[in-house]
């Protein structure tokens, strides 16, 4: 069975990208390059669907970016 994920990708101050699973708790990744963090991601993501016992079923709207004074 072939499941599909929405996965976040954000870049962190020392280069490296970070993927996110949002309907997987704890479901979080990290590596050099992007090639390199699917691999890990889908790693993760198996990982996760062997333990998770529910999975959200948000649907995905976007992503906004929004700046706040402080």
């Amino acid at each position: 069975m072939v499941k599909s994920f929405n996965v976040i990708i954000e870049r962190d101050e020392d280069g490296y990208y970070v993927a996110s699973v949002p309907s997987l708790k704890g479901c979080h990744t990290q590596a050099a390059s992007l090639d390199q963090l699917m691999e890990r991601t889908k790693e993760a993501i198996a990982l996760c669907l062997e333990v998770e016992e529910e999975i959200s079923h948000n649907e995905f709207i976007g992503v906004q970016r929004l700046a706040v004074t402080v």
